[in-house]
């Protein structure tokens, strides 16, 4: 009877155990799902749901945590739709061996709709929590406009205008403008004094006969029994005369020669000379004669006397000419016309000759100086030199802000969302196009990520490298490395050579280069990404992109 009672009793436990097993493990998913929140706990509130345009929802995480965990809270723009216009120091109180820490953020937004605050990653020591969404309402103000005051437009303030260096450049021009007009004007177009030989030179033939005698009396020939000299700079005048009036062979002829044809041409009533002039010339010329090849030495006051005779003959040779008819007056001014024309001529192919001399020599100068390409493009002009030394703009993309400097502001670009069901947000800004010299691109995309999911950077660099080939370019060459801005943000840099599409031709390329700088936000939800692509063969292009690359900074919004 024991023994059935035993059986019995052994048959209800048996039938029990099922449910026994089941209440186990009931109670250890319990005990455990219990001790996994006594660890840690996170919650998150907002003060209300219901706001009006601009107005603040004060937004608070709650975590409990071990006092030696470490606890990372979300920062920058990870609120979005909605803006954190403030992020607040962490309230943090002690309950015996647990921290009790409260992170308050400012929200607000300036679009009413229906918004919904996306689940915040709240990192404590290696677990990784993701609070609640939670839903706002935004409404209008309403403006009764006829209770509302209205005022007149301001009128607007004048703002002293920034202070160029554009005075500078036009100097640089003038200067040697000026420098070169001086020159030219100074050696070639100005009216020069003119020497005494030249002075002498535009006398008409009898006057400057009759300064030549002056001159001799002046010089002390005769003092000094020179009558070499004496003779032959008297007789070299009354022949310089004859061979501009009467013969114009006067200068190269003997003396012989000379008087057959004064004697010839008076014969003719060429010239009404009488037979005792020209027996006087021919005397004095034959004195001479003697004085210089056979040393003779007549006496000084014969040698006064001949200056004298000289003196006379010059004024009868004179008055034995005759009057130049109209035609030749005619004819003289014409020459003379003719002579200024030349002249003039020769200045203006003097002033184009050292003009050109000039710039040749400006030119070789600032080229060794600086480069001959330098000096052509300054020349010319070239479009990527002038952004490379033009004002840049520093400015912020995106949100969190990516800070850059380019030579253009850079203009926001319609972009789409390649998987939607993954992609909250994404904005873009570019300057250029592939085919430029130059393309500069900044991209912020916003991922709403399940919880335990990362970014997949690798991913996105592929997308964009796809996209470059989708857009013509072939042949890319693919490197990587860490980088690091000078604010010390790290991030991944792709670069490399290949060929890009040129001047908008299919058929043609260029080589170039490109680097794609990618980041990835504190909160691991935002991936911001620069693409640059350039003309290497354009030492302009390289520089302004080198100078674009030290440039990149990843701002905070709030510590």
């Amino acid at each position: 009877m024991k023994r059935n009672n035993l059986n019995s009793n052994s048959s209800k436990h048996q039938g029990s155990r099922p449910y026994s097993n089941t209440l186990k493990g009931v109670l250890s998913f319990v005990f455990c799902f219990a001790s996994f929140f006594a660890f840690a706990q996170v919650t998150s509130s907002i003060d209300t749901t219901k706001i009006k345009i601009g107005e603040q929802i004060t937004y608070k995480i709650q975590v409990e945590a071990d006092t030696t965990d470490i606890v990372v809270f979300p920062e920058g723009q990870t609120f979005m739709p909605l803006e954190m216009i403030e992020s607040y120091k962490v309230d943090t109180t002690k309950n015996k061996a647990k921290f009790k820490l409260i992170k308050t953020y400012g929200l607000t937004q300036f679009d009413s709709g229906s918004y919904s605050i996306p689940k915040q990653k709240i990192v404590v020591g290696n677990q990784t929590f993701y609070t609640d969404s939670l839903s706002v309402e935004v409404h209008t103000v309403a403006v009764d406009t006829t209770k509302q005051k209205l005022y007149d437009i301001k009128p607007m303030i004048a703002v002293e205008k920034a202070s160029s260096n554009w005075w500078k450049y036009v100097l640089y021009i003038l200067l040697p403008l000026l420098i070169a007009a001086f020159v030219l004007y100074w050696f070639i177009w100005r009216k020069k004094p003119l020497t005494e030989e030249e002075e002498i030179a535009l006398l008409p033939p009898y006057h400057r006969a009759k300064l030549a005698l002056q001159k001799l009396d002046e010089r002390d020939y005769l003092q000094k029994s020179e009558l070499k000299d004496y003779y032959s700079e008297l007789t070299f005048i009354i022949r310089k005369y004859l061979d501009e009036k009467v013969y114009d062979r006067a200068l190269e002829s003997t003396t012989d020669e000379l008087i057959d044809r004064l004697n010839l041409l008076r014969d003719a009533n060429k010239i009404e000379l009488s037979k005792e002039d020209i027996s006087n010339i021919e005397t004095i010329l034959k004195r001479a004669d003697l004085v210089k090849f056979a040393k003779s030495a007549p006496d000084i006051e014969l040698a006064k006397l001949d200056r004298n005779t000289i003196d006379v003959e010059i004024d009868q040779v004179r008055e034995a000419l005759p009057e130049p008819s109209e035609e030749e007056k005619l004819l003289d001014r014409q020459y003379k016309e003719e002579q200024e024309r030349k002249k003039k001529k020769e200045k203006i192919l003097l002033t184009v000759c050292a003009s050109i001399l000039i710039l040749i020599a400006t030119y070789v100068g600032f080229g060794l100086k600086y480069g001959f390409g330098y000096v052509t493009d300054t020349i010319v002009g070239n479009e990527t030199k002038e952004l490379l030394e033009g004002d840049w703009v520093r400015s912020d993309y995106g949100i969190p802000p990516i800070m850059i400097s380019t030579p253009e502001v850079l203009e926001r670009t319609e972009v789409q969302a390649i998987d939607s069901t993954q992609t909250v947000n994404r904005t873009a800004f570019s300057y250029g196009t592939i085919d430029s010299d130059f393309n500069i691109a900044v991209g912020t995309t916003r991922y709403q990520l399940k919880e335990g999911e990362d970014i997949d950077v690798k991913a996105a660099i592929e997308e964009t490298i796809k996209l470059l080939e989708n857009n013509g370019a072939r042949n890319l060459l693919v490197k990587e490395e860490q980088f690091i801005t000078p604010n010390a943000a790290e991030g991944f840099k792709v670069y490399g050579t290949g060929e890009f599409p040129a001047n908008n031709a299919k058929d043609d390329y260029r080589t170039g280069e490109y680097v794609i700088l990618v980041f990835v936000s504190t909160d691991k939800s935002v991936l911001q990404k620069i693409a640059l692509i350039w003309n290497n063969e354009n030492d302009y292009a390289n520089q302004i992109m080198d100078r674009v690359i030290a440039s990149v900074e990843l701002k905070k919004i709030e510590e």
